[in-house]
């Protein structure tokens, strides 16, 4: 029996800045090398092997092998909302440049929250599919209705894949930036899935930012979605 759950453990874990950069790092692309780990976090290779394994044996990343090679991924997807909620109490980085406050405004605007999407784009699909009709919020759950399986259906959503799913099927996610929900969960990530298979979103280059193609401003209108500028 259970009397409690050991909270200190993992943010013990995520506290030191660069094991947190690694983890913010890997909820932004799928699996990365202990190399790229090390060039984002500014430390060396020798470094970064430390403090991976150390990521290692809390279990918050795994790890596989490819030939010669080590690729190392969140371990689980309640990880990166791990690092999601604790963006919604974390003070903001100081904008150092251009670069950095175009950066800051597109992962605001758009973004992929580990696997589902996220920012302004994120909560406004949201919004979108509730007003529908498509989803009715059951707490932190979202109950797809058989209207709302009619339109993810003919949009090629892989529903009944999400479904088979160990993840929770379809739930709320607050959004660090906008202060409101947007679609996690198994479905939340298939459907981020099949937009960016019909080219709706994109990345415009390395990192979690996405931005809205001409293609997807005409597919968003028409599900009743105005798309950010």
């Amino acid at each position: 029996m259970m009397a409690d759950v050991d909270v200190a453990s993992p943010a013990a874990l995520i506290g030191d800045p660069t094991r947190a950069e690694f983890l913010l790092a890997l909820s932004e692309k799928e699996a990365l090398p202990a190399s790229a780990l090390a060039r984002r976090a500014g430390v060396s290779n020798s470094t970064a092997s430390i403090q991976l394994g150390k990521l290692l044996a809390g279990g918050l990343l795994e790890v596989e092998r490819h030939g010669r090679h080590r690729y190392y991924r969140l371990r689980d997807p309640a990880v990166a909302q791990a690092i999601e909620a604790l963006a919604l109490i974390a003070p903001e980085r100081p904008v150092a440049s251009l670069r950095d406050a175009n950066r800051a405004e597109g992962i605001q605007l758009a973004r992929t929250c580990y696997d589902h999407l996220a920012g302004v784009l994120g909560v406004a699909l949201l919004d979108a599919l509730l007003e529908s009709g498509a989803f009715i919020a059951r707490g932190s759950d979202l109950e797809l209705t058989p209207d709302g399986l009619d339109r993810l259906d003919s949009l090629g959503v892989d529903v009944e894949g999400a479904r088979r799913s160990r993840r929770a099927f379809a739930s709320l996610c607050l959004d660090w930036s906008e202060r409101r929900y947007h679609v996690a969960g198994a479905l939340g990530a298939a459907l981020t899935k099949r937009l960016f298979e019909l080219d709706w979103i994109e990345r415009p280059g390395p990192g979690r930012a996405v931005r809205v193609t001409p293609a997807g401003r005409t597919g968003f209108r028409r599900i009743g979605v105005e798309p950010p500028r």
